[in-house]
């Protein structure tokens, strides 16, 4: 029985010039179609599925208006036992909230909300490209919390060109007084196919490998210091308050994934639909197959990427799984620690923890 489901909604009221996952500007004239085909495969999908855990993902799931949420999510009730699920996220951008789609959305079950922030500068939100502002993200929280929402991650990046240790210090810290569960912190990287890779290839951003990792101490200790939980590199949560959905990945547990780009690991076969809206819904809706990739997942596969994904949580990785040289070197060297049976990575090693990761695997 597969547990986890995860929609990829593609649209975006703008394309943020970092981000590498499949998107587009929202298009009214695509969008009935597009649901259409989502709920046309989760006909298919939903045999053997049984969710705990539901994500949607994009793109904007929000960049859909609450009538179209309705459509999307009840549809999915429709043909998919949700009777299991203990954790509904949606992602959000604070520019598309309102007090109508949040309590439409509590009431169809989703009980936690993805919203991200990015940053509390105005300066930086230019330079990311968003579309909010840092009193419309704050609005939104407001709106959220007002909506009966008590589950709230905010995600954050660090390392934005022009970006100052005061700056990112005063995004932590505006973001722990407005509490929310859960706190996403991640760097900024330079993705394939976004403008900001282009830039860096041109020379016009030049990251500071150094400046990062001083942004990530210091995101360590503030957060730590707040009382949230480094359950995962880039996670902090209050405790309880882990992302289930992205639990089951870590562990490497199967899912299924609706919507165009979206990967799904089932019977040890890893597919990925189409990563073009259009082609989708044309594939879905002629009644061909839809995905243009597929693997066999070996043991020595999910073995490995099990491994590479443990690493980064506070859980840690079996001590039987690494070499005792190995283990022993990376015990000495202060980059791990020894705690039972698991190997946890120290504060120092989760700076080089892609590192880490290449010499073990």
């Amino acid at each position: 029985m597969v547990r986890h489901l995860y929609v990829h909604i593609p649209f975006c009221p703008k394309v943020c010039p970092y981000c590498s996952f499949y998107k587009e500007a929202s298009d009214r004239n695509k969008t009935k179609a597009f649901l259409d085909a989502v709920l046309a495969t989760a006909d298919i999908a939903a045999e053997g599925l049984r969710p705990q855990t539901v994500f949607f993902g994009g793109g904007t799931p929000t960049a859909l208006s609450t009538t179209q949420l309705q459509t999307l999510i009840g549809g999915l009730r429709e043909r998919i036992d949700f009777s299991d699920v203990q954790e509904f996220t949606v992602e959000m951008n604070p520019a598309t909230v309102s007090l109508e789609k949040a309590r439409a959305l509590l009431d169809l079950g989703v009980n936690r909300v993805s919203m991200g922030v990015q940053s509390w500068d105005p300066g930086l939100l230019l330079t990311l490209g968003r579309v909010h502002s840092a009193a419309q993200a704050r609005r939104s929280f407001e709106i959220l919390r007002e909506a009966g929402f008590e589950n709230i991650n905010l995600d954050l990046i660090f390392g934005i060109p022009g970006q100052s240790e005061k700056m990112w210090l005063d995004s932590l810290r505006t973001t722990i007084d407005l509490a929310p569960e859960h706190i996403s912190a991640y760097c900024l990287t330079y993705e394939e196919d976004t403008e900001y890779f282009l830039k860096l290839q041109r020379g016009e951003m030049v990251p500071d490998e150094s400046v990062d990792a001083d942004f990530f101490e210091i995101t360590m200790s503030e957060l730590e210091g707040a009382g949230y939980l480094q359950y995962e590199i880039s996670n902090y949560a209050k405790p309880g308050r882990e992302c289930r959905h992205n639990l089951a990945y870590w562990i490497g547990a199967e899912y299924e994934g609706l919507g165009p780009s979206a990967f799904s690991t089932r019977g040890g076969v890893r597919r990925r639909a189409i990563a073009d809206t259009s082609r989708f819904i044309e594939l879905v809706s002629g009644g061909k197959g839809w995905h243009d990739f597929e693997e066999t997942v070996d043991e020595a596969t999910r073995a490995s990427e099990s491994m590479a994904f443990a690493l980064r949580t506070s859980s840690g990785i079996s001590s039987h799984d690494v070499p005792l040289e190995k283990s022993a070197r990376l015990v000495e060297h202060g980059l791990m620690n020894q705690q039972g049976n698991r190997l946890v990575l120290t504060r120092q090693g989760k700076l080089v923890a892609d590192e880490i990761a290449a010499e073990l695997m």
